[in-house]
């Protein structure tokens, strides 16, 4: 028998996998060794293996050659890559140098000549805290995958040497050298993703500060290359503040930065199509993030719980309150406690409305393209034809002013940014009315009430807005003998054999963070809920948890160890898989 292997009475050979530890040489001597061995050989290399300047950790090696790639991490001393205090001191110092190491690290593989063997995580327009970078004072962790070569199922062992002797080192040398003199515009590059994230941060507690919902600062270039792209548009026109919503806010790093901030209340963003309105509410909506340097929305902020809202046929609904909206039903069913697998496109708004409330969201974000119309509004000429008594919908229109109003039932109002180009009944609930034309912002409040007074409708208002019942997820249990966890782009979620369709949830704006909320979902639903506590009260537990251990914390629930493709998602996100997930059971509380 092999030193590197061992062979059971009942089955085939099996290598030793048990962690080891040695030098670069060690490994590129041993990976030399099993060329022209079976597939399996690979397990020899699991351990620990100090290349001088950083540590590389093989965690698992993958069962065959067509089977995920191995897990891999690469491990540094912060000191010895020349990464200054300001980079680490901060939780958000270190947030943005990890997102910042992740995309380096990525441009240095796929710099490689050749097809790269290693991959790490993709990045978006977003500064994100992704599980891929994990960062500290004392050292820096990139976690990635590697592709271990073979022809058919027989060890390439010098190929894959040749990885961890030119193809690894060299990526690391370019993405972790911050003390060269020829890294000198490298550091500068890092500095400035931090300080853009770090002003992102100050402009989203200049928000609360200061009793705004949203900033959108001047010379911010909001339209995209496509509908599918995020790019910047390379000739977008600048935004420009109305004069009248102009405010400015210090910045730690930006200094004076002067902009439209938005106020509670109900706003409206008019304008003819294709003159700016979505692209506006595209950009706030996406300012719950911060945005990388270059990309056009780095000063745009929302408030950090808002929610966009929109209709979504065939979403599932649990034992939601939608009475304010949905009422006697023909088939006699409480809407109360509303339960449906196939809502229409105004019930499921209305259920999203309503979740949204129970979250304690600040700010609702709407748009009439994505809109069910019927949720919306009701014209005069309808409500005359179809009586009160005989239409169970009461559109938002008549409900808008009780939303945003504070009262008994209602104690926080909720702030909504609403874009309408073709009803004009919004225009006497509106605290504030924007104009888009040819992507330039107008304050056009006055003129609105103009036509209002010009124009004047009946108007159906319902003051207040109702208590809504607080909604506890029982505990579940997985039936399937080996439970299944697995996300699909930004749209879908797949636990066992049910699958949770988020594609109307747009604020999830990164394939990690639909990942990481597949295991949040199974976390919340097996080991947090109890049928006693609200839905909130869980997901304020779990927010403890990442606060505490970052996105490791889902290890917990289900998570392979060491993950490296999780983002950190929104808890209000976490709460839309929650309520779109089929077999869920709730209590009331």
């Amino acid at each position: 028998m092999s030193n590197y292997s061992r062979r059971t009475n009942s089955g085939p050979r099996k290598f030793d996998d048990s962690s080891k530890t040695g030098s670069q040489q060690d490994l590129l001597a041993l990976l030399r060794k099993i060329d022209g061995s079976s597939y399996g050989a690979y397990k020899r290399a699991i351990g620990e293996w100090d290349f001088g300047g950083f540590k590389v950790y093989l965690d698992r090696v993958q069962s065959d050659p067509y089977a995920p790639p191995s897990s891999l991490r690469i491990t540094a001393d912060p000191s010895k890559m020349g990464l200054p205090p300001e980079t680490l001191t901060t939780p958000g110092q270190r947030v943005a140098t990890g997102d910042f190491l992740i995309r380096a690290f990525g441009d240095a593989i796929r710099r490689h000549d050749g097809r790269p063997s290693l991959s790490i995580v993709r990045t978006t327009q977003e500064i994100l805290d992704r599980s891929a970078a994990v960062v500290t004072p004392e050292r820096v962790e990139l976690r990635m995958q590697v592709q271990l070569p073979a022809r058919g199922r027989t060890i390439q062992g010098r190929q894959a040497a040749t990885i961890f002797e030119d193809e690894l080192p060299d990526a690391v040398g370019e993405a972790f050298d911050f003390w060269s003199p020829e890294a000198r515009d490298y550091l500068d590059d890092l500095l400035r993703h931090i300080r853009t994230y770090e002003d992102h941060v100050a402009l989203t507690r200049a928000l609360r500060d200061n009793d705004w919902v949203a900033f959108v600062n001047d010379n911010a270039i909001l339209p995209r290359r496509s509908g599918v792209s995020q790019l910047p548009l390379e000739d977008g026109v600048p935004f420009e503040s109305p004069e009248s919503l102009r405010r400015s806010v210090v910045l730690p790093h930006a200094g004076v930065v002067e902009g439209m901030a938005i106020p509670p209340g109900i706003t409206l963003i008019v304008g003819g199509g294709y003159h700016g309105k979505s692209t506006v509410l595209s950009a706030i909506q996406r300012g719950v993030y911060a945005h990388i340097p270059g990309d056009g929305r780095e000063l745009v902020a929302a408030l950090p719980e808002a929610v966009k809202i929109r209709a979504a046929d065939g979403r599932p609904i649990t034992k939601v309150d939608v009475s304010p909206f949905i009422n006697h039903l023909p088939t006699g069913a409480d809407t109360r406690a509303f339960s449906t697998q196939n809502a229409s496109g105004s019930t499921s708004q209305a259920a999203s409305i309503v979740e949204a409330l129970g979250l304690r969201s600040p700010l609702l974000l709407i748009d009439e393209d994505t809109s069910a119309t019927n949720l919306m509004i009701r014209d005069e000429r309808m409500r005359e034809l179809v009586s009160a008594a005989q239409e169970p919908i009461t559109p938002l229109i008549d409900r808008i002013q009780g939303l945003a109003t504070a009262s008994q039932a209602n104690p926080t109002p909720t702030s909504l940014i609403l874009v309408m180009g073709g009803s004009g009944a919004y225009l006497d609930v509106a605290d504030l009315v924007l104009q888009m034309d040819s992507y330039r912002c107008e304050d056009v409040t006055d003129r609105a009430d103009q036509v209002c007074a010009a124009l004047p409708r009946v108007r159906s208002d319902i003051p207040g807005f109702p208590a809504l019942t607080q909604r506890a997820p029982e505990k579940s249990r997985s039936a399937a003998d080996r439970p299944k966890t697995r996300a699909s782009g930004l749209d879908t979620i797949t636990l066992d054999r049910d699958a949770i369709d988020v594609s109307d949830v747009e604020q999830i704006v990164d394939q990690g963070q639909t990942e990481a909320i597949a295991w949040a979902v199974r976390g919340v639903l097996e080991k947090l809920a109890d049928g006693n506590r609200p839905l909130a009260d869980l997901l304020e537990e779990l927010q403890q948890q990442l606060d505490q251990s970052g996105l490791d914390a889902l290890t917990k629930f289900g998570a392979r160890r060491y993950p490296a493709f999780l983002a950190r998602p929104r808890m209000v996100d976490v709460a839309a898989a929650v309520n779109r997930y089929r077999p869920l059971q709730i209590k009331d509380v």
